[in-house]
């Protein structure tokens, strides 16, 4: 696949762009206050657009649109949880985390239940985001191969040290704003695929929606060989049915808008609790949409290629290619001149929108939380603004080992990765923070209990997936709610463990 001069030239000025907004942030950075939280000073709809680019990775830029054009529309139905996530985000989690200047999310673990708590959280999201990076940039790196014919490795490099350089330059200023554009980026690409997609249809938008409706391609439902399964809307823990695919993504939008440090992290930027709030609004009108938007897209070009099959699209649908190819495809051959540069630009503007993020995330969390807090306390700012600086280049090499390695690893490693991450580091961590700001009982130990017993319990699971594992030892529930259940345990253990404790020093 090949791209024409003026398709490389729309993205070399995006990039072009991406590179001064950063050089102009980096005038400002001059203490850590400004190179973490840009000084507070942020409004919301800036802070709001900002996490709209974060939350959209590549894999979302691909992914939805190949889940629809394969499928239907399950893959979004966890998405509809993110309104009540968002209402119990900026009514009771905001002002934790706006009281007393925080700028970490964990600052607040230990001012609740200890020290060591916060340590444990620190160093888990920081992993967690490093492995969560290295998949990002190698998602990338295949997207980047697929539409300019360049080895993975040499995409690797050259995107890591890009994404790396803005963000190491310009510090959370130039992650915000370079994220808004990205987020404006983003939504022009869609829009224009989905346009060519629209006009090259007789019947225009009115015929994408009747013949992807008789097919049940908008189905929120499991997909089957002769088209959707019925939907069912039943609590069960041993198959995915509607209802608790609702409860994955309440569990999973509540654990981003308490314990990650990306989120945190934009909260104490805005100017005052109300732009925060404000914040979280913009987000929601606007991220649910444009989930939608990339899904409608996916339903669109299934559409389209009822009418104008290829050999490709063919390939996907019949399984013998990746549904992820479908958007590099169509991009690359039946994109106008310039116009596949823009949607490019928008491929692009999803992984570095995420990546730069968590570059700045973990440098924030390793100083914050561990080098000024645990190992170097009481040095000038200055010091500690270099030391930032390094741990950012420090977290860009890593990224880029992290992707070159995953590179060369199987599938099957990469999806044993993926769950380990996101069961067993993050496990427990959204339990420990209700039990934090919804209660007046815990401490460390009972804290420590609460993540000890979910830490077992999520490897359990993990170990229920392989095949030496003992029948008679196996999780008798689907292993996709491990998450789920991991954090409600995480809450009784913690909460039973102080009580019972508080009860029996009160009688002693």
């Amino acid at each position: 696949m090949n791209l024409a001069f003026a398709d490389w030239a729309v993205m070399a000025l995006y990039l072009l762009v991406v590179l001064v907004i950063a050089l102009y942030c980096s005038r400002r950075n001059t203490s850590t206050e400004e190179y973490f939280v840009g000084g507070r000073r942020f409004r919301g709809w800036v802070i709001g657009l900002s996490l709209v680019g974060t939350s959209i990775s590549s894999v979302t830029f691909l992914a939805y649109p190949a889940d629809a054009f394969k499928t239907g529309w399950l893959r979004y139905l966890p998405n509809l949880a993110l309104p009540f996530a968002i209402a119990m985000a900026a009514w009771f989690f905001l002002p934790f985390f706006r009281r007393g200047n925080l700028t970490s999310a964990y600052e607040y673990l230990e001012q609740r239940f200890g020290p060591s708590l916060r340590v444990y959280g620190a160093a888990a999201f920081i992993i967690a985001q490093l492995v969560r990076v290295s998949m990002i940039l190698w998602l990338l790196a295949l997207l980047i191969q697929q539409l300019v014919s360049i080895p993975p490795a040499t995409a690797i490099v050259l995107s890591g040290l890009f994404v790396g350089l803005y963000t190491v330059v310009g510090g959370i200023d130039a992650v915000i704003w370079t994220d808004v554009l990205q987020t404006v980026v983003l939504i022009l690409g869609g829009i224009l695929c989905l346009w060519i997609v629209v006009d090259a249809l007789p019947g225009g938008l009115t015929q994408l929606f009747s013949e992807a409706g008789r097919a049940g391609k908008f189905a929120l439902a499991e997909w089957g060989e002769d088209g959707p399964r019925t939907t069912r809307w039943t609590l069960s823990l041993s198959e995915k049915t509607a209802t608790m695919m609702l409860f994955i993504g309440l569990t999973n939008w509540l654990t981003e808008y308490a314990s990650n440090q990306n989120t945190v992290q934009r909260y104490c930027a805005a100017r005052s609790l109300g732009e925060a709030r404000r914040a979280l609004w913009v987000y929601l009108f606007t991220a649910l949409p444009l989930w939608a938007f990339y899904m409608l897209l996916g339903t669109g070009l299934w559409v389209f290629f009822q009418h104008f099959p290829d050999p490709q699209s063919q390939a996907v649908l019949d399984g013998t290619a990746r549904a992820e190819t479908i958007v590099p495809w169509f991009i690359t051959e039946y994109l106008p001149v310039g116009v596949a540069g823009l949607v490019v630009a928008a491929a692009l503007a999803a992984a570095m929108s995420s990546l730069d993020s968590s570059i700045n995330a973990v440098a924030t969390v390793s100083v914050v939380d561990l080098y000024r807090r645990h190992w170097r306390p009481n040095q000038e700012d200055r010091h500690y603004l270099a030391v930032a600086r390094g741990a950012a280049a420090l977290t860009m090499i890593l990224m880029i080992v992290g992707a070159l390695w995953l590179n060369g690893a199987s599938t099957r490693t990469l999806q044993d990765t993926s769950t380990i991450l996101v069961s067993l580091l993050g496990g427990g961590m959204l339990g420990l923070y209700l039990l934090g700001f919804f209660t007046r009982t815990g401490n460390t130990f009972s804290a420590w209990c609460g993540l000890i017993c979910t830490l077992i319990f999520t490897g359990w699971t993990l170990l229920s997936e392989q095949s030496w594992w003992p029948e008679a030892l196996r999780a008798p529930f689907d292993l996709y709610y491990t998450g789920l259940i991991g954090n409600v345990l995480m809450f009784l253990v913690g909460y039973g463990v102080a009580y019972c404790s508080g009860r029996l020093w009160a009688r002693s």
